[in-house]
């Protein structure tokens, strides 16, 4: 094992965006049981802080590739995309009219539960379309990552409406 490698290979999971979760858990499990800083208690400092480093790395990298989000800006990343360094300008025009019209229902809507889950239908089938569109860049041959930065992007957005949705639907129940 390697500090340095990437969360695929510390987790010897392929370097793709679909993901077997259980083999996900698996890995952690059998990791995080080779590394507990608990297991190094007998053999001096050094030795338990390289456990606890290990530790945190085993975690981290877990919750990147656990959530589907931080999966996909994490493989974007590693291609040399980053989907987090680029701003709103680089959204493409029609996505920004559909974010600025969705804002607009969402005002619209307040406190009315049938206008919200309209909206929440709404925007969660172009989520789930996106996401579709996320899996195949990354996964096809050769991997688009370029292409799935750009929906990654997009999806952020529609992460935090989602959100926002929620969060006015539970102060409506």
């Amino acid at each position: 094992m390697n500090l340095a490698d990437n969360d695929f290979a510390l987790f010897q999971l392929p370097l793709q965006f679909s993901l077997d979760q259980s083999s996900l858990e698996r890995a952690r499990h059998a990791l995080q049981l080779r590394c507990h800083p608990d297991r190094f208690v007998g053999q001096g400092e050094a030795a338990q802080r390289l456990a606890m480093q290990w530790s945190v790395r085993i975690n981290e990298a877990y919750a990147r590739l656990r959530s589907p989000l931080s999966r996909a800006v994490y493989l974007c990343q590693l291609a040399g995309h980053d989907p987090q360094q680029t701003g709103s300008a680089a959204l493409p025009h029609e996505l920004l009219m559909q974010h600025m019209q969705w804002r607009e229902q969402l005002d619209a809507a307040q406190g009315q539960a049938q206008a919200l889950q309209a909206l929440r239908n709404e925007v969660q089938s172009d989520q789930q379309r996106r996401w579709h569109e996320v899996a195949q860049a990354l996964d096809g041959q050769p991997p688009q990552a370029q292409r799935a930065a750009e929906q990654v992007r997009a999806l952020m957005f529609v992460e935090k409406l989602m959100a926002e949705i929620s969060q006015q639907q539970e102060a409506t129940a």
